[in-house]
């Protein structure tokens, strides 16, 4: 991944509270956990997926922004509107 250890930081911290609230969804399920909690947690984990993700894109644009100015052929817009949808 590209970015400073700040953004790099951020990024795994959001991944690791995803996974312990992953792990946290599938224990409720395991334990019959009413459907409404289950979701509830579900869309936390989702959320925080989302997150991580638009923080490595939005590091990642700053270089491919950068890269694609010297390269022969530089990055469409439509190119970096599929890097965000692909989050969507």
């Amino acid at each position: 991944m590209v970015g400073n250890d700040e953004n790099i930081a951020t990024v795994l911290n959001r991944l690791r509270r995803a996974h312990g609230q992953l792990a946290g969804v599938i224990g409720m399920i395991e334990q019959g956990r009413d459907c409404k909690d289950v979701v509830t947690q579900l869309a936390a984990v989702s959320r925080a997926l989302d997150r991580a993700g638009f923080k490595i894109v939005a590091t990642g644009l700053r270089e491919c922004l950068d890269k694609s100015e010297n390269a022969s052929e530089p990055l469409t817009v439509d190119e970096l509107e599929k890097l965000f949808l692909a989050l969507a």
